[in-house]
């Protein structure tokens, strides 16, 4: 295994250098020269403390790098002060690079007291990016076994946390066998299966690696830590782990970020405010980017295990090559659509798994190559972050929402290209709805639920329903107004998921398409019934808001095409709570949108009768009858108030209008029976007055009672030339037929009823 050179021999120093850094190698070699402290003499106060502080950790560092004998904490002031200096300059901006040979080789060599080698492991804060040879040196002294099994329990938490701060895994890789060899241990092993799940590429699942998990299964029983490796061989091998593991767990593995996540944060945040102009160069990538926590890091896509220079040295030098290769492709190398073709089935993908989601090539890859490891490694990945950087579930993390926000904004992003929900986010929405404030991350909390999967909605009502209801209830009008567009958005994509799968069907499958088409009728019945119930609540908490009921009749513009436009056999009227006020708003909008509404439902309506008598179905899914009695009685409703001036009369709804003529005699409303047609409609009387001054400008009395007749009917051409669209195909599809009956039969439609 390679060694780290000895302390004889000068470090690398960092490939981005900033004022503020001092080159340790340079220290080493015999101190600073008189220019550069004629230099220093001229600089600021602040960056003068800046130097002091490097000089301490130089010392504190050469300190432990000759440490030789055992030595004692106790009356050790040297010791003490050191470890001091380490503790708080990692804590303040970080180590950097160089640092962490000396301190992993001296905590891990057992020539300090556990205690001191307990601190040292826990001040291993990176500024920037852990060199792999360290991590690969330190890993040599686990053969010697000179450290304590509570030492290496600690370093492997460490190394587990800051996996991706590595800048090449490579060598890593390549001790995946030794890691493995660890399993044996019963403290370690819940570790070591997270670090190896990290580790895992297909050439690693070999036989007698299974068989020696199923041994340890069989022995400890199934473990949350085992089912996850399991499951990621299973994938790679399938035909190696043939036994039947559970489903998907929430977490699979221990937290094992201890004391270095917070203090990763910290020192993220105080670099950021103190030097922005200064960032350290991470994981390897071409040009500077701003570090935005560890799941952010994991966007970026990291960098070849080897030099960068022999990596630009090898595009040029195997540019045709790089499309007859047979052995696997590392990310990196891909630079457009067609390499991606050409290299699909050799493709390496990232150790972090985040780094799929701002990359278009191996999103399209996901979207070509139904890959499982590649989804169950997403899930395990996305569901950690997820619930770890949640701004409402974890506590003094409200500085972190604005790049909570941008991380779940990308999430969303990826979801709207690969046209599908992620699983891991589904469970995270269920998870902590019922914790949200409704305020926090709104829109892309709102947009992911637009996107929730249609893969189990047997728990939606008490996951989904019932939080969103809570909140929707108790917020304000613009928030109802964004869930009924959230909603409405999440009843299309499952409209269109349904579209895409019914044309990909087979009729071999018909037996399995009828099962799967009688869940997604149920599970969108379901969406349809709770927005009917929540918006009928929610006129009545706004007072019949014309903005809330634009929201609301915009969701069943969606509902009435579901039976010809996405050709699913379901047809939902809207509650009478929601068409009333509907019909008898002010607004001419909403009027217009409620006429529209009723046409698509009598169009499609219609075709389903044409359908069913003429058995052009083979799925035999048919409208209940309660659904045509409905849609008529509501068309009377309509005719009555804007046609036949006759609606206390003849809506013969449970909760319509029809009231007795003494009682509507106690209103003293002159014309009560002509108060809701197309001219005395509040809607629609604007319209009216403007009709009659551009026809009669000479009069003055507004006298509506002249429009009739010819009349009425310059009116009604009057009305669709200021683009009432939806109440001109109402009228042409509905009151035409009627027209033609006796008016005591207006209204219904010749259908089962």
């Amino acid at each position: 295994m390679e060694r780290r050179q000895s302390s004889k021999t000068s470090k690398q120093p960092l490939q981005v250098r900033h004022e503020n850094q001092t080159d340790l190698s340079a220290w080493r070699k015999g101190g600073k020269t008189d220019p550069e402290k004629s230099v220093r003499n001229r600089r600021s106060p602040s960056d003068q403390k800046n130097d002091s502080k490097q000089d301490s950790l130089e010392q504190a560092l050469s300190y432990f790098e000759k440490v030789q004998d055992h030595v004692s904490l106790k009356k050790n002031d040297v010791l003490q002060k050191h470890l001091s200096t380490v503790e708080r300059i990692a804590l303040q901006r970080g180590l950097p690079p160089e640092a962490f040979d000396v301190l992993l080789n001296v905590a891990l060599s057992g020539k300090l007291a556990d205690t001191v080698n307990t601190r040292l492991v826990k001040s291993l804060i990176p500024a920037s990016v852990i060199p792999e040879n360290s991590v690969v040196s330190s890993v040599s002294w686990l053969c010697v076994s000179k450290c304590s099994a509570n030492i290496q329990l600690l370093f492997l938490r460490w190394l587990i946390t800051v996996f991706d701060f590595i800048d090449h895994k490579e060598q890593l890789h390549a001790l995946y066998g030794f890691f493995f060899s660890f399993l044996q241990d019963e403290k370690m092993c819940p570790y070591v299966c997270h670090l190896l799940y990290l580790l895992t590429r297909k050439e690693s699942v070999k036989p007698f690696r299974v068989r020696r998990l199923l041994d340890l299964q069989a022995k400890v029983g199934m473990q949350s830590y085992l089912q996850a490796l399991l499951s990621l061989y299973k994938l790679f091998c399938p035909e190696l782990v043939t036994i039947t593991l559970p489903g998907k767990m929430k977490t699979y593995f221990k937290n094992s970020e201890g004391p270095w996540k917070a203090a990763m944060n910290t020192v993220r945040q105080r670099n950021q405010e103190n030097s922005p102009l200064s960032q350290p160069l991470f994981l390897g990538t071409s040009q500077p980017q701003s570090r935005k926590r560890k799941w952010n890091t994991q966007l970026i896509i990291p960098a070849s295990s080897t030099n960068k220079n022999n990596l630009e040295e090898d595009r040029e030098k195997n540019c045709v090559d790089l499309y007859s290769t047979n052995e696997s492709l590392p990310v990196e190398k891909l630079q457009t659509f067609s390499q991606l073709l050409q290299n699909i089935h050799c493709l390496e993908f990232p150790s972090q798994m985040g780094s799929v989601l701002t990359n278009p090539l191996l999103l399209h890859y996901m979207n070509c190559i139904k890959d499982e490891s590649i989804y169950l490694r997403l899930y395990y990945w996305m569901g950690q972050t997820l619930q770890e950087e949640c701004s409402w579930c974890v506590a003094d993390n409200n500085r972190y929402e604005e790049e909570f926000k941008d991380f779940l904004d990308t999430v969303y992003k990826a979801e709207c290209f690969l046209q599908e929900g992620f699983s891991a986010c589904e469970e995270f929405l269920y998870k902590s709805l019922p914790l949200w404030d409704g305020s926090c991350c709104r829109s892309q909390i709102l947009r992911l639920v637009s996107q929730i999967p249609l893969s189990n909605f047997s728990e939606m009502k008490s996951y989904l329903y019932d939080p969103l209801a809570q909140l929707f209830f108790t917020s304000s009008l613009y928030f109802k107004c964004s869930v009924l567009e959230s909603l409405k958005e999440l009843l299309q994509n499952w409209l269109n998921w349904h579209v895409v799968n019914l044309d990909s069907e087979s009729d071999s499958q018909a037996h399995s398409l009828n099962t799967t088409l009688s869940g997604l009728v149920n599970v969108v019945a379901e969406l349809i019934h709770f927005v009917g119930q929540i918006s009928t609540v929610a006129l009545r908490l706004e007072n019949n808001s014309t903005l809330l009921l634009y929201f609301i009749l915009d969701f069943y513009e969606t509902v009435c095409d579901t039976y010809l436009r996405y050709n699913l056999p379901l047809l939902i009227m809207p509650p009478a709570g929601v068409f009333y006020p509907a019909l008898l708003s002010m607004d001419s909008v909403s009027l217009n949108q409620l006429c529209y509404i009723m046409y698509r439902y009598r169009t499609n309506l219609v075709a389903a009768k044409e359908n069913e008598l003429t058995k052009k179905k083979i799925l035999q899914f048919r409208f209940s009858s309660q659904t045509y009695q409905e849609y008529n009685q509501y068309t009377i409703a309509m005719v009555s108030c804007l046609w036949t001036s006759s609606a206390f009369q003849k809506d013969i709804h449970p909760q319509g209008l029809c009231m007795d003529d003494e009682l509507l005699k106690k209103t003293a409303v002159q014309e009560f029976r002509t108060s809701f047609n197309i001219v005395y409609h509040p809607a629609m009387m604007g319209y009216a007055v403007l009709f009659l001054q551009q026809g009669w400008p000479d009069d003055t009395t507004f006298n509506f009672g002249l429009i009739k007749g010819k009349k009425w009917n310059w009116y009604l051409e009057y009305l669709y030339a200021q683009g009432l669209k939806g109440l001109k195909v109402f009228i042409e599809s509905s009151i035409n037929r009627i027209s033609q009956a006796s008016h005591s039969k207006a209204g219904n439609v010749p259908m089962r009823t």
